[in-house]
């Protein structure tokens, strides 16, 4: 069995081991994707780092009016934004790794507390019975 030390000790490394862990996890990466206005003639890509990266015209759209322009360009942004959000979507959750790190942590905090005061009471009954022999 070990002792209260020993089991301080590895429950000490666990922690730190569970906050290393925490630390090398990288955030989802996002991907690009592309976005359509205006019957595919107007396409906005947006990178993996989440900033647009090419917009592509065709030149028949430039006859519309600015106002259709804007509007339909302001589809296509949100349409590869939403694309890049649904990819992130689709991978698989993220643990919250600092939720975990935090309940794990209290978790043990408890179970010492209780291991000491369970350790304080056979002892205390052990010192009762060894007076009463």
């Amino acid at each position: 069995m070990l002792g209260e030390n020993a089991l301080e000790e590895q429950l000490a490394q666990a922690r730190a081991a569970l906050r290393d862990v925490s630390r090398t996890v990288a955030p989802r990466e996002r991907v690009e994707s592309v976005g359509e206005a205006a019957d595919g003639r107007i396409r906005v890509t947006v990178g993996s780092d989440g900033r647009v990266s090419a917009v592509d015209l065709d030149p028949r759209v430039l006859r519309e009016g600015s106002e259709q322009l804007a509007e339909e360009f302001r589809r296509a942004v949100n349409a590869a934004l939403d694309g890049q959000e649904e990819a992130v979507a689709a991978a698989e959750p993220m643990p919250d790794l600092a939720a975990m790190t935090a309940t794990v942590e209290r978790l043990q905090d408890q179970g010492l507390r209780q291991m000491r005061e369970i350790t304080l009471a056979v002892s205390e009954t052990m010192r009762k019975l060894h007076g009463r022999s």
